[in-house]
């Protein structure tokens, strides 16, 4: 007999989420696009002009924590609705921003933007929590498919839209970034239905009281979390330091910069297109071998990147980076909701993207500074050291899987 507490249609929730996770990835991409060049056309002082774009992961970063509380609390439909509305407010501030000639304002436009990807950070994480253990990777893929004709859209309508008011150069695109963000409240008020998570529907008075919360220290400590943890920190972190970097490189090694642009956009297909078939490799081959396989492309692109600084190059480099991390991030986000209780999921899940954007802000901060100081080989090759640890953790893990079975058959 079926069991009525248990989430029914959960695919379509995913199929949903995969929307949500297309007009996030839209808007962001517009805001990716476009903001730094805002940014230089407002700044009172030039040196500022690079702020706007780093206070969207700053921002996020601040938010991440707070937002897995706050899902909790509300639940993920009012949770993800509130986020997508505060979207709609940055698009619209940046857009009255851009007409006035408002720096400071700009900035707060672009930091709402910032807490918008915060909460759209948890869209996968919603869909894992929905699918049983066997399935978490395939609901994890499943939204974020949703990234891979906005990847390519995003910077598209940022083209198409910036010169919508020629009084305003990019007001049009901050007001396609509201617009998007209307659409996502309007999806998620529409069509998202909040489910109880499998693992909560199946938990009882009684496996509550056998399986208390642990402590913090507790849940880090495991394998699991730490292969999870490795493999979407680093592979975030990496990612963001390199893609950040790769268009000023190309530019600085002589390519246009149409060239920098079609180099990002490739990456972006990159990083969502493996979603179509990236669960169906981790079912077959396993999670360990495919964050090994994410990681080995990582290294891949280090590699292409530190020989050859030719366009041919630079698009395989970033190409292998955008897939590899694709596999390390599916991976982790699987592993990462496989190392929680349900009195603990608002916890761990908001230290992990917490640490996660911590890296990725630093990442991105960190990325023209460097690539001035030491080079586009030098940038590709300090990551090494980072790859290695996610290796050795993840190999740490599946070392423990491996005795962990051994023991029960015993």
């Amino acid at each position: 007999m079926s069991n009525p507490a248990l989430p029914t249609g959960t695919p379509q929730q995913a199929r949903i989420l995969a929307v949500c996770q297309g007009l996030y990835t839209c808007a962001i991409s517009i805001d990716l696009t476009l903001t730094a060049l805002t940014g230089w056309q407002l700044a009172p002082n030039k040196a500022l002009a690079t702020l706007p774009f780093a206070l969207i992961t700053v921002a996020g970063a601040l938010v991440t924590w707070f937002a897995a509380f706050l899902i909790q609390r509300w639940g993920r439909r009012l949770s993800f609705m509130l986020g997508a509305l505060t979207c709609a407010i940055g698009g619209v501030i940046s857009v009255w921003s851009v007409f006035h000639g408002q720096f400071w304002s700009f900035c707060l436009g672009t930091a709402c933007v910032g807490v918008f990807q915060a909460f759209a950070q948890y869209y996968r994480l919603a869909a894992a929590d929905l699918a049983a253990p066997a399935a978490k990777s395939r609901a994890v893929s499943a939204v974020m498919t949703g990234g891979v004709i906005a990847a390519v859209l995003g910077p598209a309508l940022a083209a198409w839209s910036k010169d919508l008011f020629p009084a305003a150069l990019f007001a049009g695109a901050y007001l396609m970034v509201a617009l998007l963000g209307l659409a996502s409240v309007l999806v998620l008020a529409l069509f998202y239905r909040e489910q109880t998570p499998l693992s909560a529907a199946m938990e009882t008075p009684a496996m509550a009281e056998l399986m208390p919360a642990r402590s913090t220290m507790e849940i880090v400590r495991q394998p699991i979390f730490l292969a999870a943890l490795a493999n979407n920190v680093v592979g975030s972190m990496v990612m963001m330091l390199l893609m950040t970097a790769a268009p000023l490189a190309a530019v600085g090694c002589q390519h246009s910069i149409n060239d920098g642009a079609n180099i990002i956009q490739w990456h972006l297909v990159g990083m969502y297109a493996p979603s179509f078939f990236a669960a169906r490799l981790m079912q077959r081959f396993g999670i360990g071998k495919m964050v090994l396989a994410g990681i080995g492309l990582t290294l891949a692109c280090v590699v292409i990147a530190t020989l050859s600084t030719s366009l041919p190059g630079f698009y395989a480099a970033l190409l292998c980076l955008g897939i590899g991390w694709n596999f390390m991030f599916v991976g982790g986000t699987s592993l990462l909701a496989q190392s929680y209780r349900p009195s603990e999921r608002a916890r761990t899940q908001g230290l992990s993207e917490f640490l996660r954007y911590a890296a990725t802000a630093l990442a991105t901060l960190g990325a023209g500074p460097l690539l001035a100081v030491y080079g586009w080989s030098v940038l590709n090759l300090a990551v090494l050291p980072l790859l290695l640890v996610a290796t050795l953790l993840s190999l740490y893990w599946m070392r423990a899987e491996v005795l962990s079975g051994a023991a029960l058959v015993s």
